[in-house]
C-alpha cells in the first residue's frame, strides 16, 4: 500500500510515521509513507497556499491551485494504473470507525489532504475528492491529527504488520464489541488479584468469560453497538441475563 498526506506541517506526521507500528510496517514493505508539504507547490515566491474567502468572513481558506498541483504530482507518479482513494480531512466529513478503516486497508493507495483555516476551496471537493472523513462531532485546528489516527488504524490490520501476540483481531471494535479485560503480572496488587479463571489454564472457558466481558462493557459502555452486529443464540442469552440483573437493580457479575 501507498500513502501520501498533503500538509502545510509535514513535521507534525514526519515525527510519528517513525515510531511503533508506522515504522516496522514501512520497515517491512507493507506500506509506503510519503509526507508531502503542501507549499512546495505553491505558486508564488512567498509559498502563500491560503487567501481570503470571496463573500466575506473571519477565517481564510487553503487555495485550490497548490493542492490541484500537488495531487496530479502525486497521482503522475503513481506505478500502472492503480486507483488513487483521495480524503479530505474535515468536520463535514463522514464520520471514521473500524468497518471503514477495514475498508481503506484494501485500497493500494491513499492520498490524505489535511483541511486547515476555514477548510479548503469548494473546487477542490468537486473535482479532486472521493471521500470526506471526521474523526468526530469536535473541532481541531487542522486535519493533520486526523491524519494520524485514521493512517494508523488502517495500517495495523494490513496482513504482515502486526505478530500474533499483537493481533488485532479482539481488538475494541474490530468485532464491532469493546474489549475485555486484560490483566498482567503481579497476580496480586494492592489487595486486587487477576481473576482465577485466567490462571486455569482452561481455555474454552477463558474464551467464555472474555465473551462475556466484551458484552458486558458494550452493553454497559456502548449499548448501540449492540444494534449494528450479528449476535449468536448465546450472546442473546448472556444479553438477556445482564439486562434482567441489571434492570432489577442487581449488582452484574461474572
Amino acid at each position: 500500500m501507498q500513502i501520501d498526506v498533503i500538509t502545510i506541517f509535514p513535521q507534525m506526521l514526519e515525527r510519528i510515521i517513525k515510531e511503533s507500528i508506522l515504522k516496522r510496517a514501512q520497515q517491512k514493505n507493507i506500506v509506503k509513507i510519503n509526507i508531502h508539504n503542501l507549499r512546495d507547490f505553491a505558486l508564488d515566491k512567498h509559498s502563500i497556499v491560503d487567501d481570503y474567502s470571496y463573500g466575506g468572513g473571519a477565517g481564510m481558506v487553503l487555495k485550490p491551485e497548490p493542492i490541484f498541483c500537488a495531487v496530479e504530482k502525486i497521482v503522475s507518479n503513481r506505478k500502472g494504473k492503480r486507483k488513487v482513494r483521495i480524503i479530505l480531512l474535515t468536520p463535514q466529513g463522514q464520520t471514521f470507525n473500524q468497518a471503514k478503516a477495514k475498508e481503506l486497508s484494501q485500497e493500494e493507495h491513499l492520498l490524505f489532504i489535511c483541511g486547515h483555516y476555514e477548510g479548503v476551496d469548494e473546487r477542490v471537493k468537486e473535482n479532486l475528492i472521493t471521500d470526506e472523513i471526521s474523526i468526530g462531532d469536535y473541532v481541531l485546528t487542522g486535519g493533520e491529527l486526523p491524519a494520524m489516527v485514521i493512517i494508523d488504524s488502517l495500517v495495523r490490520i494490513l496482513p504482515g504488520v502486526l505478530n500474533k501476540r499483537e493481533s488485532f483481531e479482539n481488538d475494541s471494535f474490530y468485532q464491532g464489541l469493546l474489549d475485555y479485560p486484560h490483566y498482567t503480572r503481579p497476580r496480586r496488587f494492592r489487595e486486587k488479584s487477576v481473576p482465577a479463571l485466567l490462571l486455569s489454564g482452561n481455555h474454552s472457558q477463558i474464551k467464555k468469560w472474555r465473551r462475556q466481558k466484551a458484552l458486558k462493557n458494550t452493553l454497559n459502555k456502548r449499548s448501540d453497538l449492540l444494534e449494528k452486529i450479528t449476535l449468536s443464540a448465546e450472546d442473546q442469552k448472556i444479553l438477556k441475563e445482564l439486562k434482567r440483573k441489571r434492570d432489577s437493580g442487581n449488582a452484574i457479575t461474572f
